[in-house]
Order: structure tokens, then sequence, then C-alpha cells
């Protein structure tokens, strides 16, 4: 049986994704530190789902504790690895930068050298739609530089993928990142705009819209995002003979390395968002229409075509049927409603 190493598998992202592989019979390892970034009780109820499969396996461990993450890539001989555990949210870096630094930077280099040490078969990692920062083309493409990050949370992500080039380069360690774009969905985070929103519609507060609502998301559901990065696992990235160094195209490289947009290819304006809740719930919500927040972009858009390529296939769940499975799940977590 392979054996999978999937981090930050108590997260929003990193619960689905281990429960798509588990469900394929891969013997998948878990790690988590179960941070209070938030609600560690939702991290916990997602972790028993796990725990439910008997080919699951967890470590209950933190990306810096560099000895016992060593351990681990010794003990396990893991064929591959999907990096997503990482320090989330945007605003939240503003304030709490150092955070990122441990989370995002050290704790990156250190599954980095763990999959360096173990020669593992293929590092998936994920990326971010913020790393394209102050680009305003339209749609965001993997072949277009993404230099100019808006916000220190997309700092360390642009970071996360310069780091894994310089190891598929150096070690022909076979890498592949994912740039995903604002991922909503069933057992969501509590800090997301679709979950706060949710729970202050049913209770009667208004909601913070930024920028009026007129910034617009390639909102993207999650059972398209895990479904991606199951189907990425397995196409693992060649080194590239014809990559021209003069012009050198950002998503490809010399060395076996990859980036991949990951979206729905649908941006959607936020007060159509809501409007879709609004629906979902049966309840009109009460709007606290603010200006825009540093770090904030107006608009996201993926162009997928680097992911078809490689799978065949990309996101394709509208908000409607999405958002409505969303407030199901929380009517029935939260016995709400």
């Amino acid at each position: 049986m392979q054996t999978l190493l999937i981090t930050g598998a108590a997260g929003f992202i990193g619960f689905h994704v281990a429960r798509k592989f588990l469900k394929r019979g891969v013997h998948v390892v878990g790690l988590d530190s179960l941070n209070n970034y938030y609600d560690v009780g939702l991290k916990t109820a997602r972790l028993e789902q796990l725990r439910s499969f008997a080919n699951f396996e967890f470590a209950h461990l933190n990306l810096n504790d560099r000895e016992a993450i060593a351990g681990l890539f010794r003990d396990r001989k893991f064929q591959r690895v999907i990096h997503l555990a990482a320090q989330a949210g945007v605003r939240y870096s503003s304030d709490n930068p150092f955070v990122y630094l441990d989370s995002n930077i050290s704790g990156t280099l250190t599954i980095l050298e763990g999959c360096r040490q173990s020669r593992v078969e293929h590092l998936v990692y994920a990326s971010s739609s913020s790393v394209y920062g102050s680009n305003t083309a339209q749609p965001f493409s993997v072949h277009d530089p993404a230099d100019h990050p808006l916000s220190l949370y997309a700092a360390t992500k642009r970071a996360n993928e310069l780091m894994a080039h310089s190891y598929s380069h150096l070690y022909h360690i076979p890498t592949t990142g994912l740039r995903f774009f604002t991922v909503y969905g069933p057992w969501g985070r509590p800090d997301m705009a679709l979950f706060k929103f949710t729970k202050a519609i049913l209770e009667g507060t208004p909601i913070d819209v930024y920028n009026q609502g007129k910034m617009k998301r390639d909102f993207t559901y999650i059972d398209d995002i895990a479904a991606a990065v199951v189907q990425v696992a397995d196409s693992i990235p060649p080194s590239n003979s014809s990559w021209n160094s003069e012009r050198p195209d950002p998503s490809t490289s010399s060395a076996p390395f990859r980036i991949h947009n990951v979206g729905n290819r649908q941006p959607t304006e936020l007060l159509r968002f809501i409007q879709v809740l609004e629906q979902a719930i049966g309840i009109p919500a009460k709007m606290n229409m603010l200006p825009m927040q540093a770090g904030d972009v107006l608009a996201t858009f993926a162009d997928v075509d680097t992911l078809m390529d490689a799978i065949g296939s990309s996101p394709s769940t509208s908000i409607e049927a999405g958002i409505e499975q969303f407030v199901k799940w929380y009517r029935v977590y939260y016995e709400a409603g």
C-alpha cells in the first residue's frame, strides 16, 4: 500500500484531500499541530472523521520540530507528500508577521529537507492566488511573473514556490505548486467570508462587506480542489527539456517543477455571492459597507490551461450548488436554522 504524508490534515483543504486519498485505499499519515488560529473543536471534528478510516494515522507535530519531522520521514518512507499546512489569512499576516515566517517559510523548509533526505517521488504543495498581488492582467496566468505580492502571506507563498524550485533543481525532487483560488465549502474555516456571513445572517447581525461588495473572486468549491490535488499527485512533472532560459516561463523549468492555477474560471462579484447565500439561507443579509482593506486585490480569475494539460479537468462547481452544500453542512454541524 502506498504511504502518503499530508500536512495540515486537520485543516479545511487537508481534511478533504486526506479523505479522498483514504477512500482510494492509500495509507495516509496526517500531520497537524492543531494550533488555535481558529476553533480547535472544528479541527478535532474533522480529525475524528479521518480516524474512522483504518488506513489513517495521525501525527500530532509542529512543522518546526525539525528532529521529529526528520524522524517521521525516516520511519515512514513516504512515496509522496502533500504539503498543505500553513498559517493562513491575508489580514492576520499584517498583525502577526513572525508567525508566517515560522510556519510558512521555516515549516516548508523542514518538509523540503524531509523530501530530500528520503527521496520522495513527488511533492505537491499549496500556494495561493494571492501571489499575483498587484498584477491586473486577467485571467491570472502561471506563465506571467508574480513578483509583487500585496501581503506578507502572499509573499510567503511565493517564497515557497521559489524554495521548491531550488530543491527541484539541486536535488531533482519533482515538485508541483498549486495556486488555489478562494476555496469554500463544507467544513470551511471560520475566518473565511462564507462562514462568517452565514453565521451573521442566521444570528441577525450585520456582515462587513469591503469595497462596497464590488470585488470579484474566482470562488472554487472544495470538492473540486481536493479532486485536483489527488489527480496532480499522480502527475509527476518531468524536467522540461524545451525550457528557454532567455525567455523563462515561471510555471515550468529545466528542473522537474510545475505550477498550476486551481480555480473555477468564473469570477463572481461579492454582492452576487451574498445574494446566492441569502437565497440558500432564506434570510436577507444586513450589510455594513466598508472601504477596501490593505492587502486585498480587486479581482481574481484563474487561467487553468496548465492544470488541464496535466490532469485533463478543472474545477466546475457553480456557486449556487456549492453554497447550498455549505449551508446544509453548517445547519447540521451547528444545529442552526
